[in-house]
């Protein structure tokens, strides 16, 4: 167990060492930015199919999945202790009609832990569940630059999860959920004297929301023979409607730009009365989602399943930020995907004990600019990679896709994301025996 635990202090060290921000995603401008934990890396593999679960491996989606049985291979004394933690790179190519540019973000993406007591299982974690982190540039007919926007922050999750499993087949869960991070903002609108040239000042709008509040989610899991060898898994999830409190600041900046090096240099800054505008503290809402899946599969040899998932994005709002170009919509997404073990007992072979996953995934984000609703798709694949002792191994997932379009003078994004975690598996007790 020792062992174990340095190795996960040593990957989220390496982790954040290696994290960095340059240019996120364009979209990330809009509500609470791009949502970030889209999953596990074993269910962003299988296109974000999240049905599936068993007792070595952390299912950070659906809470039920922390209910079970005892494993034989313990004796049917208990199951094990799963640790995970993972970490991810995502390179963008982004164009319009006329230009195009790229942008990278390297960042960690969930850490937690689950340890089961009888029937029940318990699970702690903490997530970046949003992302904001963009620089866009608005230019003249000549090429003069007009506006420049610029953003960070987001928000992040904390969660205490429990898991009960009712039945042989059917299992309950139920997530609790602190939400919490900051979102900062600024937008310069550049001014030009008569003969084309730069004023001296610039005047740069500042943002800063903090944010904090609760949220829940509610799961259920169904698994159950339908031959001697095939095994029908379905799952279904419901997190309702919730509020966040924001705390918000802004403020107006004299500043001189050196547009050759983009640094900002500010003169004086006055504080806006927000209060007086109702807008010093507002709620923002965060829509409720359901999913529901189903699927099939030969147990520790194959499974395949597909999964819908449905938000009520269009109550989403932000009193803060409002644009005649932005609306909100209802979304959806659409999940397949599967994974396959060519034997997981061959000890002697290791390519045989691999877990090889793909999927597909469409999504409908709920975010409409322009007119224009923006979609996203990807393609995944993956694999488990078996380390150390008996259920540990480290997932390494791949994601290819795109999002938005360039139709109304929008962006289009075509991403590739690589995802590494480690889940590590150790007993949580063993009864003593003696002769």
């Amino acid at each position: 167990m020792i062992k174990k635990l340095i190795i996960v202090f040593i990957a989220i060290f390496a982790i954040q060492s290696y994290a960095q921000e340059d240019n996120s995603s364009p979209y990330s401008y809009y509500g609470i930015g791009s949502l970030k934990f889209k999953g596990t890396v074993e269910n962003r593999s299988m296109g974000g199919l999240s049905i599936y679960n068993d007792s070595t491996h952390i299912n950070l989606i659906n809470p039920a999945s922390y209910g079970g049985n005892n494993l034989g291979v313990y004796n049917n004394e208990g199951r094990p202790m799963t640790f995970t933690i993972a970490g991810s790179h995502t390179s963008r190519k982004l164009k319009t009609d006329s230009q195009k540019d790229k942008g990278s973000l390297s960042s960690f993406d969930y850490i937690a832990v689950s340890f089961p007591v009888g029937k029940l299982g318990i699970g702690v974690g903490l997530m970046p569940y949003t992302s904001v982190s963009y620089k866009l540039e608005n230019t003249k007919d000549n090429g003069d630059l007009s506006t420049r926007f610029k953003g960070e922050g987001g928000l992040n999750k904390t969660f205490l999860s429990a898991g009960y499993q009712i039945t042989d087949n059917l299992s309950f869960g139920v997530d609790a959920q602190y939400n919490f991070g900051n979102i900062e903002g600024s937008t310069i609108k550049y001014i030009y004297n008569e003969d084309g040239e730069l004023v001296q000042y610039q005047t740069r709008e500042n943002n800063r929301s903090d944010l904090s509040g609760m949220s829940y989610n509610l799961g259920l899991s169904y698994k159950g023979k339908i031959t001697d060898k095939l095994e029908l898994v379905s799952g279904l999830t419901y997190q309702p409607e919730s509020k966040i409190k924001s705390k918000n600041k802004r403020s107006l900046s004299s500043l001189v730009v050196n547009n050759e090096t983009e640094l900002e240099y500010a003169i004086n800054t006055i504080d806006v009365d927000l209060a007086s505008q109702n807008l010093e503290e507002t709620d923002l809402i965060l829509p409720s989602k359901f999913s529901v899946g189903v699927g099939v599969g030969e147990p520790t040899k194959w499974f395949v399943g597909v999964e819908s998932t449905f938000l009520e994005t269009s109550k989403f709002s932000n009193p803060l930020y409002s644009s005649v170009d932005t609306a909100y919509e209802d979304g959806h997404a659409y999940s397949l995907g599967g994974f396959y073990i060519p034997d997981y007992n061959a000890y002697r072979s290791y390519m045989k004990r691999v877990v090889y996953r793909a999927g597909i995934r469409t999504e409908k984000t709920g975010l409409v600019i322009n007119g224009e609703s923006i979609n996203e798709f990807g393609i995944s694949f993956g694999v488990g990679l078996p380390v150390g002792n008996l259920f540990s191994n480290a997932n390494i997932g791949f994601e290819v896709g795109k999002r938005g379009t360039t139709d109304k003078n929008l962006i289009q994004e075509n991403f590739v994301s690589f995802q590494l975690s480690l889940s590590l598996n150790d007993r949580w007790f063993q009864k003593s025996k003696f002769d």
